[in-house]
């Protein structure tokens, strides 16, 4: 007789990455909030972001919007059991990450760098990792994990859901 055993973190995190990307879904709207930079940059503002679905549901699309402008895309989706994510960024390349630690009870997600397309040299700057915190239906934090040769930064992102104003009729 042939049994399989899987382990349980194996079936946890396969269960885990769906449930994640569902509570992605929730994201869709408008958001405004504040950036900071820290470690070797050292700047910080306002910026606005979008989070609307595409692809039939199957990714979700997160603009991060500063001064009217969008500078950074990223795309969310599953990938078979995996949660990855690609991140068009403001340094003209693009890292692709791979969800690592998906903890849904407590909306932390983090991603890990798999690999990367456009890169100028190999310490051109670009995102090593990306934290995201789902503190509730209306707030959520992001911190990017940015590296440049050997100088590292931290871009902290938290966001406020805008209330749609509603119309009267």
């Amino acid at each position: 007789m042939l049994v399989w055993f899987v382990p349980a973190c194996l079936s946890e995190t396969k269960g885990d990455a769906a449930t994640a990307f569902e509570q992605f879904k929730s994201l869709a709207g408008d958001w405004e909030g504040t950036y900071e930079w820290t470690g070797a940059r050292n700047t910080a503002g306002s910026l606005s972001a979008t989070y609307y679905l595409t692809g039939n549901g199957s990714a979700l699309v997160e603009n991060l919007i500063m001064e009217g402008v969008p500078s950074m895309t990223s795309v969310y989706h599953l990938d078979g059991t995996d949660l990855r994510m690609t991140h068009y960024c403001a340094a003209q390349n693009q890292p692709r990450l791979k969800a690592g630690r998906i903890d849904p009870v407590q909306g932390a997600i983090d991603f890990a760098f798999v690999d990367i397309t456009n890169l100028r040299a190999p310490d051109a700057p670009h995102v090593r990792g990306l934290e995201m915190r789902i503190i509730d239906s209306n707030h959520l934090t992001l911190t990017f994990l940015f590296q440049g040769g050997n100088k590292e930064s931290r871009e902290r992102i938290v966001l406020k859901r805008i209330e749609k104003a509603s119309g009267k009729r």
